[in-house]
């Protein structure tokens, strides 16, 4: 599992140790800038953009394994996000995961998580850094934007209490250490298994997450099918490419 050491004093935002905060100005920047400046930045660096209507940061991490098992720090990150959204969730409202990275609240789209590594890092060996970044959706920009994308929302259009971007980060944080001692204490197995039970999937559908952290699965009596994580991570399933920013909505997928 990947670990994090203290890196320099704790910002504004109330992250936990081992947590340094570094705030950005520009939109967009903060998983590149992220990626770009790992190396220096040092683990637990939580890169972070001041913003009202998306809650965006990244977090470099440092591995202790190589990078064809590295990967599955993924499933970390996720998990702490998913908590952090379900902590200022409205009980009804249902935050699930569409494989392998986008978030959905009531069936919306309201963005995902992702995952870098060097470019030149070789499957066998430990790489220098990852960074996982992070992009919600919190408020659309304009009132007249709220309900016009039947397959996207915000959470302020899903009555999130308390979904101030800072308090977003904040939380990821404190969760993502809970998920960081769980991993050291039960294993990654525990890991998967916390992500699965999150997966938008039908209820026929049986999944596992494989030890190099593909997704394996399908219904009962049929074939099995497998999908890589890591062909998956290399084109995030939530972003408009075009755009850099969070699509307007498409449909989870599903192993089945």
């Amino acid at each position: 599992m990947p670990r994090a050491q203290k890196t320099g004093p704790i910002g504004s935002l109330g992250l936990p140790p081992p947590f340094r905060l570094v705030v950005l100005h520009e939109a967009g920047g903060a998983f590149a800038n992220a990626c770009a400046h790992a190396a220096e930045l040092g683990a637990g660096t939580l890169v972070f953009v001041g913003r009202f209507d998306m809650a965006e940061f990244a977090v470099v991490l440092e591995p202790d394994e190589p990078l064809a098992t590295a990967r599955r720090a993924f499933y970390a990150g996720m998990i702490a996000l998913g908590d952090a959204l379900v902590a200022c969730a409205p009980p009804e409202k249902p935050v699930a995961i569409g494989w392998p990275d986008a978030f959905y609240v009531n069936g919306g789209l309201v963005g995902g998580g992702r995952l870098a590594w060097p470019d030149d890092a070789d499957e066998d060996s430990i790489p220098d850094w990852l960074v996982f970044g992070v992009l919600i959706r919190t408020a659309w920009p304009g009132e007249e934007d709220a309900g016009r994308n039947p397959m996207a929302t915000a959470l302020s259009e899903e009555g999130f209490d308390d979904a101030d971007p800072g308090r977003i980060a904040e939380r990821f944080a404190r969760h993502l250490m809970a998920a960081t001692d769980l991993w050291q204490d039960a294993g990654f197995a525990s890991i998967a298994a916390r992500y699965v039970a999150r997966l938008a999937l039908d209820r026929k559908i049986r999944c596992e997450i494989a030890q190099n952290g593909d997704l394996v699965g399908g219904v009962p009596g049929k074939p099995t099918e497998t999908r890589s994580l890591t062909a998956a991570l290399r084109n995030p399933s939530w972003l408009d490419p075009a755009s850099g920013m969070i699509r307007l909505g498409h449909l989870a997928a599903a192993v089945g």
